[in-house]
Order: C-alpha cells, then structure tokens, then sequence
C-alpha cells in the first residue's frame, strides 16, 4: 500500500508540473505578443495550408518555423495586428514594396546566412540592385526551391534582352527537355546567389568578353565552357589564341542569328582578326575570278566562302607541320 501511495504521489506531482509548465509558457506567450497559427489562420487559411506543406511547415526539419513560431517566426507578433482588426502591413512585418530589400532580406538570413550557398551575398548583384530574397522566393508557395516561377522564365522577367537572345535560332537548350528533365537552366551556368570570380588582369577583348562579372559558376568563361564542352579544352600542339583568351571573342553566351551561337558569320567573324594581306586571298574579287577556269580554280569565291571549310580544327590541332599549325587538320 505504501508503494502504490509513493507511486502516485510522484505521478501527481509530475502532472502538477507539466500543468504548471504549460499556464507559464502560455502566459509568457501572451505577454511576449504572440498569437499562435491558427490565428491567423482564421483570416490567411490559403496562405497557411501552402506554408505548411512547404519546407518551412515541417517540423522534422530541425529550426524550421514549424518548431518555432509558424507564422509569426517571420512576420513578427500578431496580437496588435489582431487586436487592430487586422490589414496588410498593420501592426505587422509584411513583405511590401513600402519595406526595404535589406529588412526583407534580414528575415530570411536570421535562418539561413550560415548557409554556404549564401557565402558570397554580401557581393552578389542582385543585392547590389535592390533585390530581397522575396524577389525569387515565396515561403507561401512556389515550385522547386520555393521559387515563385520556374527557370527561365523567372530570370527572365528582369533580364528581359537574354529573353530575347534566347528566341533566337542558334541558343543554348534553355527552353528543350531531354529524357523528361530541362536540359539546361540559368542556373546551370549562372550562381544566382552571388560567386567570387573575377575580371582577368589583361584582357585584349576587354570585360565586356571576359564574363566574369556575371555571377558564373567557374573562376573562368572558358573553365564554365570546358565542362560541358570538354573536347575544346586541349592541349593542342598549336592553340588558336582566342581560344585561350576566352570563348566570348567568337560566341555569344545566351543566342545568335549566326550557326554555333557565333558574333557574327564566317569570314567576317574570321577577318576581325585575320586581315585580307597573307598567304592567299579571303574575299571575292571581280567576275574574273568566278566561274570560270576549271573546278579547282578561284570560281569557289563566290561560294561556300567559309574559313572552317578547310581550317576544320579552328580550336586548335595537333597536326603535323604547317597543316597544323593552320588548323587545317
């Protein structure tokens, strides 16, 4: 009898307790501002059954909203908002144009600015030109990585001349799918939360060529190329020199009118450099030299004018000799 007695004594003060426990922390609550989530789910039930099957909503993830304050973790506490009768912005953190990009964005990193995919921010452009995290994001709702759209339409609602770039015939397989999944994104290229590369020392084509100011996932344009296009890294016996300055001299990054996303077509791409004195002529003449004389004659001139038709390995050969050295094999 005296064992079921000291027994339930300690169950009762260990209820007593957890009771005792639970009126503090609600009174702490109270006093602190907070309202808790079903509140606002009162008025903002759409907006809070897509929070809590996003990411944020899940309390197996470890510092997630749902283990803190749901809701109010982010727009701060909502007794005055509620006590006001409620309205957008009053009495509440909300994310409006009214607030400032860096406010907006402090909200977020309070979480995630440990993160390493965040570690070059502080230099990324899209800081730098007033972007927040919500620019891109939505906690609310959104599709991969709770973005409020998906690639490349996303980028492209600001970078509307990529846009362009990317409607025309030659491009990189933005917008193409291959075995049921998108070929290429934005970010495939591009760090869009910010990297640390950076402008070549000496540059003959100028920054405008180098790319190294556009947030690029390698230290170089040309270290980007090259993983994906590894065939053009060599080494080559004898290396074109443009090749080895960077692939912007002769192609365009996003889209072109011209074949292989070139900056302008061949010969006239070719004769930037390449002027019309040397071993042999690089352009038409007059009728003399057309279509006349027999098939090896000057009468190609005024076709199939095209530098690659002999100089085949323009990105650099290890052939013997002069052919070679001329990229002709």
């Amino acid at each position: 009898m005296r064992k079921f007695t000291f027994y339930f004594f300690i169950f009762f003060i260990l209820v007593f307790a957890l009771l005792l426990g639970g009126f503090s922390q609600n009174n702490a609550r109270a006093d602190s501002g907070y309202v808790g989530a079903e509140t606002c789910k009162g008025c903002h039930e759409a907006y809070y059954n897509k929070f809590m099957k996003s990411v944020h909503g899940k309390k197996a993830i470890p510092g997630s909203p749902a283990n803190r304050e749901v809701c109010e973790s982010c727009h701060g506490p909502g007794a005055q908002h509620v006590e006001k009768g409620g309205g957008k912005g009053v009495a509440i953190f909300a994310f409006g144009r009214g607030v400032s990009a860096q406010e907006k964005a402090s909200k977020c990193l309070a979480c995630h600015e440990e993160s390493k995919v965040l570690a070059f921010w502080n230099m990324n452009r899209h800081k730098a030109s007033g972007n927040s995290c919500n620019s891109c994001h939505s906690i609310h709702k959104g599709v991969d990585k709770l973005l409020i759209a998906a690639e490349p339409d996303l980028c492209f609602n600001c970078h509307r001349n990529i846009r362009a770039q990317i409607n025309k015939q030659s491009r990189h397989p933005i917008k193409e799918a291959f075995v049921g999944r998108q070929a290429l994104k934005c970010s495939s290229c591009h760090d869009t939360m910010g990297s640390f590369s950076t402008e070549p020392i000496v540059s003959f084509s100028g920054s405008r060529r180098s790319g190294t100011d556009k947030m690029i996932r390698a230290d170089s344009v040309n270290e980007l190329c090259f993983k994906c296009h590894a065939e053009k890294r060599g080494p080559f016996m004898w290396q074109h020199p443009p090749v080895e300055e960077s692939c912007l001299i002769c192609h365009e990054a996003h889209g072109s009118n011209h074949g292989k996303l070139l900056t302008n077509r061949v010969p006239f791409l070719c004769q930037n450099c390449h002027s019309v004195q040397g071993s042999h002529p690089r352009r038409p003449y007059t009728n003399l030299h057309s279509f006349q004389g027999s098939a090896t004659a000057n009468k190609n001139k005024f076709f199939g004018r095209s530098c690659l038709n002999c100089h085949t390995n323009i990105h650099g050969s290890n052939g013997p000799g002069e052919r070679g050295e001329t990229f002709i094999r």
